[in-house]
């Protein structure tokens, strides 16, 4: 409709320019809520990720539960039979070592230059390794004495001790293995140190003995 003689839109331009202000007004309503929600997303997914994801100058992770949490309660099945509880070494300090488990040769590398330096890790004030991954537990014990392994060792075929203690978080086969992960409990059942070397970018299954030592010693809290 044309403009009147008095040069002012028209009644019809005036309400044609309302409706269409208001559905400019709608669009970016909706345009800023889209933001908004895929804002939400990335921060949920950010919140989402393991603790300590970001790697320290050592070269690893800090996973959670980390030093100076209590360290979760568990009860697993062991290879040479019978269950292990982590309440049975209250008194002593403990190493935890979450692995990939079968198909990592490098993992079980590590478990038996851990059996060779029991001497260094009983000096670094260590009384007991458990090696810890999942699998059945019968096909773990053939492995260890395959590789002629005297550690400890633990089957944790569910994961769910793993996922108790972040240790899935870290590997190269997404949640559902663990990946390389140390964790020192102390004798008042209190986490004093914890290194998850195996996660992303360089999804590393084996880690040298004195650089465990070295970082153990480094970072080690509650001595």
């Amino acid at each position: 409709m044309a403009a009147t003689k008095t040069g002012r839109p028209s009644a019809g331009q005036q309400r044609r320019t309302r409706r269409s202000g208001l559905l400019w007004a709608a669009l970016a309503a909706v345009v800023a809520a889209v933001i908004a929600a895929v804002v939400l997303v990335n921060l949920n997914t950010h919140s989402a990720a393991p603790t300590g994801a970001g790697k320290t100058a050592a070269g690893y992770a800090v996973g959670n539960p980390g030093p100076g949490a209590q360290a979760p309660a568990f009860s697993i099945p062991s290879t040479t039979g019978g269950t292990v509880n982590l309440s049975d070494y209250r008194g002593k300090t403990v190493l935890l070592y979450f692995h990939e488990g079968l198909g990592c040769q490098p993992c079980w590398d590590q478990i038996r230059d851990l059996d060779a330096a029991k001497t260094q890790l009983h000096s670094a004030g260590i009384d007991q390794v458990l090696t810890i991954t999942s699998g059945p537990v019968n096909l773990i014990a053939q492995k260890m004495t395959d590789d002629k392994l005297t550690a400890t060792a633990l089957a944790d075929t569910k994961l769910d001790v793993s996922r108790t203690y972040g240790a899935n978080q870290f590997g190269m086969m997404g949640d559902s293995r663990d990946g390389h992960s140390f964790i020192l409990v102390g004798p008042d059942g209190r986490i004093q140190w914890r290194a998850d070397y195996g996660g992303a970018p360089d999804y590393t299954m084996y880690v040298p003995v004195a650089k465990i030592l070295t970082d153990l010693q480094a970072g080690r809290t509650g001595k």
